[in-house]
């Protein structure tokens, strides 16, 4: 019965012509962005100043975020990019900050997946600045459902991180 439509074969996949996307790629899942409210704020204070409203050197911010994933690898690859602005503070002075990001992938009931942090330079001026950050390095496997959560926000360091890792 060859040839009779009798012997079964493999469906070819659906590729889209050079710079298209398809409406199947639109439509699949990609986890949203969580952005905790004590991890979306980040306060630095001039040296000895710690908690004094009169040192703080600068407070940044993370006010949006969006992502976009691919699945042309065999793995899902997540672009992220977050928003925000930092505001100077009485005790600033104006330079380059580095900001330190922790991006991490949770599966399901608390499975990391992926866990790191970025380092990003912002300029910070006199004046209130807003920044976007981007990172595609998250690569992760493909999962099975919908259970994957990214969780996006500012290090806080060794004692504040511990305390995260433990929310999750």
């Amino acid at each position: 019965m060859l040839g009779l439509g009798g012997g079964k074969t493999e469906p070819k996949p659906v590729v889209a012509p050079e710079g298209k996307i398809l409406a199947s790629e639109l439509l699949a899942y990609c986890p949203k962005i969580i952005v905790k409210e004590a991890e979306g704020v980040l306060n630095r204070y001039a040296k000895g100043g710690e908690g004094d409203p009169a040192k703080l050197a600068y407070q940044v911010s993370i006010s949006d975020s969006t992502r976009s994933c691919d699945r042309s690898t065999g793995m899902l690859a997540i672009k992220l990019a977050l928003a925000g602005r930092v505001v100077p503070g009485p005790a600033g002075t104006p330079g380059t900050i580095t900001l330190p990001i922790r991006i991490m992938v949770v599966q399901g009931g608390g499975d990391v997946v992926y866990n790191q942090v970025v380092s990003q330079q912002v300029s910070v001026g006199s004046q209130v600045q807003q920044f976007v950050i981007s990172d595609s390095s998250v690569v992760v496997p493909i999962p099975a459902d919908k259970t994957l959560q990214i969780f996006a926000g500012f290090d806080q360091g060794p004692k504040k991180k511990q305390q995260d890792e433990q929310a999750f």
